[in-house]
């Protein structure tokens, strides 16, 4: 059994279609089969694994996974359960692993484990059910409208292609009566492990290629079919994400294949610019060429001290 001071928090962070999943596999394999979270917000999802590039069944047998396919779109989660459910998870792995790993790029779920959530009231679910159901019949722009006027300062740094936290904000503003970002603290929480930040850096105009290419390798893999299996369930929070939006427009109509999937492409490359702004202002981040994972590993192990060599790893939730 691992004692406090032996645990440590590999994260694996970067834009999208840097690697990652391969890099923490590579760091997983080199620490002795460290056990590795996902910390993108849309793997955990089972119906979706072409548009989130979910890690495959054979890159999940190189090392273990946790949530990876663990839940359905139709259930709404949030970063503050995210936090709960791997703090939880990450006690348990420490009883048999000196080391795990936080893989993934998005920014709010990585410093909900990092950080934490700070003192904002739980969830209202009847106000919750009702901005919901907003969303779904009249879109987002008159939920950031509403959020515009009663949280400029948040409103003014918000994904305003992420509509969980829209919908998130406007609740806290209308449970509480002051605006979400009042209520923030920015205190960090102390967390019972030492946490080591790994970034990793590409060239933008290498990135856009990267993820043009990556839109294409999805397509190819069947993007369009699995975007149409869960097209009834398009009003799900969890399929309000780059690559099923712009789908399920084609399908309405609205506009042709051609301009689906110029537009995935293009809403994909916004996405990774807002991931960037959003990884540049954690000066803890040690930032790395994206594949010279050799040389993360040794800053690794010289950071870490040990090779890290595990114990059997318990059953996989």
């Amino acid at each position: 059994m691992t004692t406090s001071s032996d645990r440590t928090l590999i994260v694996v962070m970067g834009p999208t279609a840097t690697g990652k999943t391969e890099t923490g596999i590579r760091i997983s394999r080199a620490f002795g089969g460290a056990p590795i979270l996902s910390s993108d917000s849309r793997q955990m999802y089972r119906e979706i694994p072409i548009g989130t590039a979910m890690p495959t069944a054979e890159e999940r047998a190189q090392a273990p996974h946790y949530f990876v396919a663990t839940r359905s779109v139709e259930d709404f989660y949030t970063s503050g359960r995210f936090e709960t459910d791997a703090l939880h998870l990450l006690n348990e792995l420490y009883q048999h692993h000196p080391i795990a790993l936080l893989v993934g790029g998005s920014g709010l779920y990585i410093d909900a484990v990092c950080r934490g959530i700070d003192g904002v009231p739980g969830t209202n679910h009847t106000l919750r059910d009702t901005l919901l159901a907003r969303l779904a019949s009249e879109g987002p722009e008159p939920l950031l409208e509403q959020l515009h006027q009663l949280d400029p300062v948040y409103y003014a740094q918000i994904d305003r292609n992420n509509t969980q936290r829209i919908v998130r904000a406007l609740e806290v503003c209308l449970e509480t009566g002051k605006p979400y970002s009042a209520l923030r603290s920015g205190q960090s929480k102390s967390r019972p492990f030492r946490i080591l930040k790994i970034g990793l850096a590409i060239d933008r105009e290498l990135l856009y290629a990267r993820i043009d290419q990556r839109v294409d390798r999805m397509l190819e893999a069947g993007l369009e079919e699995e975007a149409r299996r869960v097209y009834p369930l398009r009003t799900c929070n969890a399929l309000q994400t780059v690559g099923y939006k712009e789908l399920f427009d084609y399908f309405d109509g609205d506009i042709d294949r051609e301009e689906a999937i110029r537009l995935i492409k293009r809403n994909s490359r916004r996405y990774a610019k807002r991931q960037l702004t959003w990884f540049a202002r954690d000066p803890e981040i040690r930032w790395f060429p994206y594949a010279d994972t050799e040389a993360i590993i040794a800053f690794l192990r010289d950071q870490i001290g040990h090779t890290g060599q595990s114990a059997p790893e318990p059953a996989v939730r």
